[in-house]
Formats: C-alpha cells, structure tokens, sequence
C-alpha cells in the first residue's frame, strides 16, 4: 500500500471544519505534556476552556485579552489578503504604543475628546510608517517582505529600548519605563472596577470595518485577486503595486492601534515588554481565523481564553503556565497543516 498526496480542492462541507480539526488535533498533541506532568488532561483543558468562563471577573479577563488579538489578527487579515506577507505587527505595535506615550504625556491640559482621538491617530500613522518601508522594497525593489518586516521588528525594539533607558526612563526610580501619560488620554473603562476598556469596541469596530472593506467593496474584491495572483490580477487591469502598498499600510495602522490600546487601556506607559508577542500571535489568530475577520474574532477570543485558562490550570493542578503558550505555537502549526487539505488530499493505493 502507497500513500500518495494529490493536488485536488477540498470538498466545501471540509474547508469551515479545519479550524475545528486543527484545535482538536492539538489538544491531543499537548494532552501528552500534560501526562509527564501526572495531571489528568480532561482537567487541564476545563480549567482551560470552560472556567475561565465559569465567572464574570474571569469572562470579562478573555475579552480583555482578546482585545490586542482583534487588533493584531485583523491588521495580519488586511495584509495576508492583499498579498503582502506582513510578518512585522510586532514592531508596528511597539511603533503605535511608542507614538501613543509621546502625545499622551503632552495631554494633560487636553480634554479626552481631544486626547484619545489624536493617540489614536497618531497610533494609526506610526504603524504606517513603520510599515512603509518594507511596502515600498516590495513594490519597487521586489525585495521579499517576510523578510524585511520581520527584522524591523527587532528594530522597533531596540527604539523602545533606547527610549526607556535614555531620555524617558524614570527619574526617580531610575527603572526602565516612560512617565505615566495624561489621565484625559487613558481609555474610560467599560465596567467599573473591571480592566475592560473603551479599547474593546474600538477592536470591535475595526473587525467590522475590515469584514466590509474585504467583502463589500470593489476595493476588497482587488485585493482578494492580488493576494490570489498578482500576474493575473494585473492582466486584469489592476494596480498591484497599488494595492500591495495600501494593504501594507492599513495593515501597519491596525497594528498600531493595538500599541494604543495596551499603553491607553492597560499600562498607562511604555514598557519594554508592553507586547510581550502580541503582533506574533495575531499571524496565529489570522490564520485560525482563515483570513476572514468573523473567524478572527473567534480566534482571538479563543486564544484569550487559553491566555486566561493558563494562569487558573497552573493554580489548580501545578502544570506550567507556559503550556498556554505551546498550546498556541502547536496551533499555528496544526492549521497550517489542516489547510493543506483545501488544496490537496491523501490517498491510499
């Protein structure tokens, strides 16, 4: 008996199941770490998925986790469906959160009407510009931008870095972390005495804008052929490099709006770690999401979830805090594994 692997699309009924295979395939793959640690995997993946759950204060925890996600996963969608492989929503972050702290603490005399719009702007166009230099080596140099935004990211680290331990560290505790921006300029909190921020709706809003952008506009409709093929699409008539540079631009401001969120919603100031991989993990919401921003928004929830089953399995049963994160990495993987199977099928002969 052979196993061969065919070209040959998928039936429909398959292609909306693979994020579900993909989720199943690896809980069974990580139930093996579980096991070397004597816990009972049945157990692990309840404190997982279902307690968090279970209460208000620990619901309202996975949609402010899931808040950054919406934002990240939707600026990788924007990119990925036009055709521009932005690998960059890190460093587009950390450019956003960099531009949000500068204006911030300038707002004090600034009523919030005034103060959120222009961190929100600023955010936006940081991103942008962040994201404008791997755009334009792609458009007029044909230079691969997995590559270039990839090794920006660690660029925008470094920016921050500097900023932190140079003029904006603080001057009385000497620790590595901006002055706190203006209180007009921090987001209104959605529930009192709760972490969830105005940040949410405005995740909520761009996930709706996006859906729009890419399923209700002639617009949408050229980037969908870009992204499908470029040679064909310009045989077409369409601007590829046009299109190309918008994408990567949209997609970078997205991305620095989550930066907004996390320094206006959260932190209050720039720290080193204000990311933490959030621009990383929007590549593996995007994609468990299959590049369509209804699917994103489930993905970012569900990654929120396990962001927030981490803390609470690690109290309960001992296993590592850490399992979260490889939780997410073997889900990336599995998915892109799974969605072979829309363009090819395994066969026995």
């Amino acid at each position: 008996m052979r196993i061969r692997i065919e070209r040959a699309p998928a039936p429909v009924w398959l292609r909306p199941l693979i994020p579900v295979l993909a989720i199943v395939f690896t809980m069974l793959l990580t139930s093996v770490l579980v096991l070397l640690v004597g816990q009972n995997p049945l157990a692990a993946f309840y404190y997982f998925l279902v307690d968090p759950l279970s209460s208000k204060v620990s619901f309202i925890e996975v949609l402010v986790k899931s808040t950054p996600l919406l934002l990240t996963g939707a600026a990788v969608t924007f990119a990925f469906v036009g055709g521009f492989w932005n690998i960059g929503a890190e460093g587009q972050l950390l450019m956003g959160a960099t531009a949000a702290t500068a204006i911030g603490m300038h707002m004090h005399e600034t009523p919030a009407l005034i103060a959120i719009p222009l961190m929100l702007v600023g955010g936006f166009v940081a991103g942008m510009l962040w994201a404008l230099a791997p755009a334009l080596m792609r458009v007029k140099l044909h230079i691969d931008e997995v590559v270039t935004t990839l090794l920006l990211n660690a660029v925008a680290l470094l920016v921050v870095s500097a900023l932190l331990n140079g003029p904006w560290r603080d001057p009385v505790s000497q620790w590595p972390q901006s002055p706190e921006i203006a209180a007009s300029a921090i987001f209104p909190k959605l529930i009192p005495r709760t972490r969830l921020h105005l940040g949410f709706l405005i995740a909520i809003g761009v996930i709706i804008i996006v859906w729009f952008i890419l399923s209700r506009t002639a617009f949408g409709l050229r980037m969908r052929a870009v992204g499908l093929g470029p040679e064909a699409a310009r045989f077409a008539g369409i601007n590829v490099d046009r299109t190309l540079l918008t994408a990567a631009l949209v997609s970078g401001g997205i991305a620095g709006l989550a930066g907004v969120n996390e320094v206006a919603g959260i932190h209050y100031h720039l720290i080193d770690a204000i990311s933490g991989g959030l621009g990383y993990t929007g590549i593996i919401v995007a994609t468990l999401g299959t590049l369509n921003p209804w699917g994103v928004a489930l993905a970012a929830f569900f990654i929120g979830l396990i962001d927030t089953g981490a803390q609470t399995v690690s109290r309960a049963l001992g296993v590592p805090s850490y399992l979260g994160g490889v939780i997410q990495a073997t889900l990336l993987l599995a998915t892109l594994a799974f969605l072979l199977l829309q363009r090819y099928r395994i066969r026995l002969r």
